[in-house]
């Protein structure tokens, strides 16, 4: 089994390794959406029902595929307890802080969404980190794109962002500290995905 071989067998639920790491002897892969075209996939597929439709499908289809793969299969949700998903992609070589505290990855940028990771028994090879895309962003327009400062290096104001959702269609839509940043500009996530989690953090 290579990275290579487990992109391919989950290029057909457009999903895509977001990085890895090793910890004695396993290899954990964290996954997420393939792009472009995830979001029709999708919300196209049978599994996408239910209260929380895209954990539905997610739990269905990695499980799936952890079957096929013989990994065991973790997801993001379902706790408590919770698995560190935010601490593995900070270990994944593809994942780190952004200037506003949020997680950036090298692809998808302010957008990375995990929808699950893959635990193997064994070492699999995995690429060098990545060099973080903040680095060399001169502007860092996600410091001052919320128009009420919520996302800021001093940490995250989630009641001033809400209030400023409810009376404001663009932010209800899409956050525009994520939309600011260079990398998620070039990653093809449609949009309706993106007003799918803004309605799932703060229903209208």
């Amino acid at each position: 089994m290579t990275l290579d071989d487990l992109n391919a067998a989950a290029t057909s639920l457009h999903l895509t390794a977001l990085g890895g790491f090793h910890e004695d002897g396993k290899t954990t892969i964290l996954l997420g959406p393939l792009e472009p075209g995830f979001w029709p996939f999708v919300t196209g597929h049978p599994d996408f029902k239910g209260d929380d439709p895209l954990d539905n499908w997610s739990s269905a289809a990695i499980s799936s595929l952890a079957d096929d793969l013989h990994a065991r299969a973790i997801f993001p949700f379902g706790g408590p307890p919770y698995h560190p998903f935010i601490a593995w992609a900070l270990r994944s070589g593809e994942g780190w802080a952004s200037p506003v505290g949020l997680l950036v990855h090298k692809d998808a940028g302010l957008l990375v969404s995990y929808r699950g990771a893959l635990v193997f028994d064994r070492v699999i090879p995995l690429p060098s980190p990545a060099t973080p895309p903040c680095e060399s962003c001169a502007d860092k327009p996600c410091l001052t794109a919320c128009p009420v400062s919520a996302l800021s290096p001093n940490g995250y104001e989630v009641e001033s962002c809400k209030t400023y959702m409810d009376a404001d269609v663009t932010c209800r839509a899409a956050c525009r500290v994520r939309m600011s940043c260079p990398v998620s500009k070039s990653y093809s996530r449609d949009p309706a995905q993106t007003a799918f989690h803004m309605e799932a953090f703060h229903p209208s």
